[in-house]
């Protein structure tokens, strides 16, 4: 692309650019709620809304992520639809059973994901929720169970943990360790998979990443990886199964994670993507959530799950004009490192 079509595609991203802020029913990542943009092009809306610790570099897989949606093609659909886990967040363990139910009876999931902390008391209660509610509602043994730690733990803190939580039948912990080093000492000392997610998506080149070497499975974030090719790139070269999972997306950007999904050649695992019932609201009239532990596919070849207006302009009115502002600074920064 020549520089003069480079800078008028910029303007034209800037013009159709919506800053948005959406409430969160909890607290996750720290966050009560979500911000970010969204644009749209010939192909589509795009969703821009790296979290504000990711760097301009970072963000700008993000935004290379957003202009293909919007601007690009994205593969066929392999499939129909895509498996999901539920997720729930760090709360008490009577909360985390009420959630279990839910996920459950209304969604249908037989896959749940648990956010844990340091304190094993406090993981151990809410992980032996989850596995009640599983083997009461579809039968012993049948229920999932995934713990995500997002690097907390110290190498012996992970394997002290895990010889305990065990006993629940983990199917996989997601991101135990901070360090490459960690999980292949941890991998060594445990019977419990491991998941590798930070370690691929904050790598310089995570296509060059040896998960092999430290993790059974391979969590791929799209929208933080650069967009569907390049996640279907990755995933090619990693020798390992992958689970595609969403990044707090609003019902748009999740959109990217289910053509990701419908696309992959295999997809032995449920996918990260029930987390649109982590918002209280939303840019679109219908919000991408399972039905009967599944998100059909079909969207993304029909409408590629575009906001509603009145939806929109309410999320664009939340935000304030200052945060409005910064964001489109944002883009326009993270625009001069997209490759």
């Amino acid at each position: 692309m020549t520089r003069t079509a480079d800078a008028r595609l910029l303007a034209d991203v800037l013009a159709s650019a919506i800053p948005f802020r959406l409430a969160l029913t909890g607290t996750f990542r720290g966050l009560q709620h979500r911000e970010g943009v969204l644009f749209e092009g010939p192909s589509g809306w795009g969703e821009f809304a790296p979290f504000d610790d990711y760097s301009d570099e970072r963000a700008a897989r993000w935004l290379a992520s957003a202009l293909e949606a919007s601007y690009g093609t994205w593969p066929a659909a392999l499939r129909d639809d895509v498996p999901v886990n539920a997720i729930i967040g760090q709360v008490d363990a009577q909360h985390t059973h009420e959630l279990a139910v839910a996920a459950v009876r209304d969604l249908g999931c037989h896959t749940i994901k648990i956010k844990v902390g340091a304190d094993l008391s406090s993981n151990e209660a809410c992980i032996a929720a989850v596995r009640g509610v599983l083997d009461e509602e579809l039968g012993v043994g049948v229920g999932k169970i995934r713990i995500d730690v997002n690097a907390g733990w110290s190498v012996s803190q992970a394997i002290e943990q895990l010889r305990t939580l065990a006993q629940f039948g983990i199917e996989y912990v997601e991101q135990p360790c901070a360090t490459i080093a960690e999980l292949r000492e941890l991998r060594s000392q445990i019977d419990v998979p491991i998941a590798a997610d930070e370690s691929i998506r904050l790598a310089d080149d995570p296509s060059r990443i040896a998960v092999a070497e430290c993790a059974d499975v391979a969590v791929l974030k799209p929208t933080t990886l650069g967009g569907v090719e390049r996640t279907l790139a990755i995933a090619e070269k990693l020798n390992v199964p992958v689970v595609i999972s969403g990044s707090l997306d609003s019902s748009v950007g999740l959109g990217v994670g289910l053509a990701t999904a419908a696309a992959l050649p295999e997809l032995p695992f449920a996918c990260g993507l029930g987390t649109g019932t982590l918002f209280a609201q939303d840019v679109v009239a219908h919000s991408v959530v399972p039905a009967k532990g599944r998100i059909t596919s079909a969207r993304i070849s029909t409408d590629r799950i575009n906001p509603d207006r009145m939806n929109l302009d309410a999320a664009a009115a939340r935000i304030s004009p200052m945060r409005a502002a910064w964001w489109q600074d944002r883009l326009t920064a993270a625009w001069t490192h997209l490759p």
